[in-house]
């Protein structure tokens, strides 16, 4: 085995990998888009099927999830590969149900297709409210945690050291060029993350002896602690690790729980959450937004043998490290009074991986979190710029923000929101119980299930209306809070610990509790809407699956001025007689010229022209228009992997 040190050839590997980031985002630096709400928040909407479907999928798997799966892995089996199934499937109702309705209404963020769809502002304020709520609980805080866990093991920094380090890179590919640099470093480490762990996976299945003989290992790793205390139980495997779907009672991953009550976190997450959404909406077409998930369904099925078998490796090759069975042992491994699984992936790279592989494999690890970042940093930004300042603007002031004023909004949050996630670190050490990746599903089941009943409703259901999309949102935010206080005050204890938990924690599992909130939730929306007036006619056009093609004119559409986008004036031109628009000439300070170029403004003539004809672009994506052929071809692509995904259920389950 390679020792644990790294030498020049990783650090070169970092380098090199560093380098290629900061190459693709002074790249997006040069685009000319980046000056308005569209071209910075959308990229333009120019993207074709592989940086749509790499950047979803990269979106999605950040450290947490190496971090995550391997340690879950290590600490229970293969059960939570089930997550990663479940996307392949729900990836497919983003395609083909929502994202149409989406397109077709010609929204740039999901809360103002609710205000789209119902009218009114609160509903779109407290989704944008409630989203960052959740980047900062279940996204970004964890994301800088697990990727500072993985250099400090690696490195041996301080782990504020580490954020520090990671956060200037990530901040610089966010600001600077907007949704297109996230997609293009994006598709650049996705094929870094790919290659780099499926040859972790290989050389860790060798090192065991291959699949067949880990299960048998597997089943034998139990620290010496345990096996030196005979009336210890805790440190053994569980019995049905190799089971993905369990008891519907008596298990960490109850399968009637998991099928009921994770799809409905599973559909806020890929059907109506701005980070992900916000990828397929920079597709240059519905085909290649569909492309794009079809895509990202594939590769998902991946993360089963490419993260969580490895984590069940270092579990074997680490036994009483990885699968300590004390509070006091554990601290003394990793720090954390809770268990260590979480150290399983960094544990196996570091001391397995001969010299180069190493450095590779960090920079693998920088690129999950670098790219999970930058994604929840854009929309973060998308959110708060579009749905809560520009608003906040137009009522207090009675005037719309002019575009510099929002691109300067949506840069400072980005600072604001990291500070905040990085003050939480601390708390997260001991909130997730020795596992990221169920710490993730538990704050999801508190909190989505409401946003993606709301969602679903508006979609598919023409009577919903304001009022009850909004008290169904309420009844469920307080429901769900409650659940997820009394969560953080009597945690779940490990295996050495006394479980003092009250009842509706102890006996009722997240899963079954995101199913209870979910009903909850569409049954109040359903009553309230029948018990008050129905929406407005003008309402539902385009914005429901049943409307998504009507050509209707809505009297909210309203055509921008010439060559203006969200609050662009014209200035340096001039109309002549013969109505011909020339430019003016003025003499501009090197300071606004400096400015202007790194945001990616560009008022002249050309640039106006330009944008003229990304809006007349825009008017075709929205017809949502198809090739027939094309539309055959992802048909019978979203049938294959529909059927892959059951069959993988099955056949890992049974």
């Amino acid at each position: 085995m390679a020792t644990n040190q790294l030498n020049a050839w990783d650090f070169a590997a970092i380098a090199i990998y560093i380098l290629l980031v900061l190459a693709v985002a002074m790249y997006s630096l040069c685009r000319s888009n980046r000056g308005t709400v569209s071209g910075y928040f959308l990229a333009g909407r120019s993207m074709f099927w592989l940086p749509v479907g790499a950047s979803l999928f990269v979106s999605n798997i950040g450290t947490e999830h190496f971090i995550g799966l391997a340690g879950s892995g290590a600490a229970s089996g293969i059960g939570v590969g089930a997550f990663e199934l479940n996307a392949c499937i729900l990836l497919q109702l983003t395609g083909w149900v929502f994202l149409p309705v989406y397109i077709a209404s010609g929204i740039n963020t999901l809360p103002e297709y609710m205000k789209k769809r119902y009218g009114g502002q609160r509903i779109r304020v407290y989704l944008a409210f409630l989203s960052l709520l959740l980047y900062i609980l279940a996204k970004i805080s964890i994301d800088i945690y697990s990727g500072a866990l993985f250099i400090q093991q690696a490195l041996g920094w301080n782990i504020y050291v580490s954020i520090i380090a990671l956060l200037g890179i990530t901040a610089l590919c966010t600001v600077t060029g907007g949704l297109a640099a996230v997609m293009l470093t994006d598709t650049l480490q996705f094929f870094i993350m790919i290659c780099g762990a499926t040859a972790v996976m290989i050389l860790s299945l060798k090192e065991v002896g291959g699949y067949e003989n880990l299960k048998i290992e597997y089943m034998k790793a139990i620290p010496n602690e345990t096996l030196n205390s005979p009336n210890s139980t805790c440190g053994y495997p569980r019995e049905d690790a190799w089971q993905m779907l369990r008891d519907p009672w008596n298990s960490d991953i109850p399968w009637i729980g998991f099928l009921l009550g994770k799809t409905p976190a599973s559909i806020w997450y890929w059907c109506a959450d701005q980070m992900m959404v916000q990828r397929v909406l920079a597709a240059k077409s519905l085909s290649h937004a569909q492309g794009g998930c079809l895509f990202a369904s594939y590769i998902k099925l991946l993360p089963l043998f490419i993260m969580v078998i490895p984590g069940m490796v270092s579990r074997v090759l680490y036994t009483d490290e990885v699968a300590c069975a004390s509070a006091e042992t554990c601290m003394e491994i990793c720090g954390s009074s809770t268990g260590c699984s979480n150290i399983a992936y960094p544990k196996l790279v570091l001391g397995l991986l001969p010299a180069g592989f190493r450095g590779i494999m960090l920079a693998v690890m920088l690129a999950a979190l670098m790219s999970d970042l930058t994604s929840i940093f854009n929309s973060t930004s998308t959110l708060f710029t579009i749905d809560i300042w520009k608003v906040f603007r137009i009522r207090c002031f009675k005037k719309e923000p002019s575009i510099r004023e929002l691109m300067i909004v949506g840069r400072f949050i980005v600072i604001v929101m990291v500070v905040i996630s990085v003050l939480l670190i601390p708390v997260l050490k001991d909130m997730q119980s020795g596992q990221i990746f169920f710490y993730l599903q538990e704050i999801g089941s508190y909190l989505a299930p409401p946003i993606a009943a709301v969602y679903l409703v508006a979609v598919l259901w023409p009577r919903g209306n304001e009022k009850g999309a909004f008290w169904s949102l309420m009844a469920g935010f307080v429901t769900g809070i409650i659940r997820m206080i009394l969560d953080w005050t009597w945690r779940s204890p490990p295996c050495w610990g006394e479980d003092h938990r009250p009842a509706i924690t102890a006996k009722v599992h997240y899963m079954y509790f995101a199913l209870i909130l979910f009903v909850v939730t569409v049954l109040v929306n359903i009553i309230v809407s029948l018990l008050t007036e129905p929406p407005e006619q003008f309402q539902v056009i385009r914005t429901t699956y049943w409307t998504r093609y009507s050509t209707v004119k809505r009297p909210d559409d309203g055509e921008p001025p010439p060559y203006e986008e969200d609050g662009i004036e014209l200035e340096n031109t001039e109309s002549l007689s013969n109505g011909a628009v020339v430019e003016i000439r003025k003499e501009v300070s090197c300071c606004k010229k400096g400015y202007d170029w790194f945001c990616g403004f560009d008022d002249s003539v050309k640039g106006r022209l330009e944008n003229q004809k990304y809006e007349d672009r825009l008017k075709k994506i929205n017809t949502l228009k198809q090739d027939k052929r094309a539309k055959i071809f992802l048909n019978i692509n979203l049938v294959v992997i529909l059927g892959v995904a059951t069959f993988c259920y099955i056949f890992f389950s049974v």
